[in-house]
């Protein structure tokens, strides 16, 4: 099939991988391209195959889930991650959202929702199910965290943004625009006539810019800036 999603997934559980493995085995447009046991199996694997997603634990020996993705992110790697754990603290949330997560769901979640969550993450949108939604809406909402007086730098602080939204040029403004209206980096490619990985690479330098570590501060700092 042309429109395969390509999936690499990264579990050190090898029953976790098998389950996901015959989960997915009847859907004719998934096909899984590799399989890790660590982060820096993922890393390596990631950098080889360069797959359409990546199917990611957080705990895993040697290098845990989240230190790979920020990893990879830090060298300018945009591949999409769902996260797949069975943490729903918020700890985890906010540092999967900072790392430059895609997507996270609970190891709990129905096949429906993991199937919608792959088949959006892979497209460019976002996923985040149940509870780690509503940490997310706080986020946005910039409502302080629970444990907020337990830090002195909560996950929920906003800081000021490293360049005014004027300095941008007039395509990163266009990009920025049609971030904030919802639009994944497929949709964008598609209005803009550009590819999905030029949009990626527009959306990563916007981040940059505004000092946005994750799609949410971005959001909410464009419309702070607006």
């Amino acid at each position: 099939m042309d429109n395969e999603i390509s999936i690499l997934l990264v579990d050190d559980h090898a029953i976790v991988r098998n389950g996901i493995k015959a989960m997915l085995s009847s859907e004719e447009d998934f096909e899984i391209i590799g399989e890790g046991s660590d982060g820096n199996e993922a890393i390596s694997l990631i950098l080889q195959h360069h797959p359409d997603i990546v199917i990611m634990d957080i705990n895993m020996p040697n290098l845990n889930g989240l230190d790979a993705l920020k990893k990879l992110r830090e060298r300018g790697d945009l591949t999409p991650c769902l996260i797949l754990s069975m943490h729903e603290s918020e700890e985890y949330v906010m540092k999967a959202l900072d790392f430059g997560a895609d997507g996270y769901i609970l190891k709990d979640t129905s096949k429906d929702h993991f199937l919608k969550a792959i088949r959006s993450v892979a497209g460019g949108g976002k996923y985040f199910s149940g509870a780690v939604s509503e940490y997310i809406v706080a986020r946005l909402l910039n409502t302080p965290s629970k444990n907020a007086s337990n830090s002195s730098e909560s996950p929920n602080d906003v800081g000021p943004t490293s360049i005014e939204i004027d300095e941008l040029t007039k395509r990163e403004r266009q990009i920025l625009d049609l971030v904030t209206d919802g639009l994944s980096n497929k949709e964008i490619a598609d209005k803009l006539n550009k590819s999905v990985r030029t949009i990626e690479a527009h959306r990563f330098n916007l981040m940059k810019k505004l000092d946005a570590k994750n799609l949410a501060e971005l959001i909410f700092k464009a419309g702070k800036k607006s």
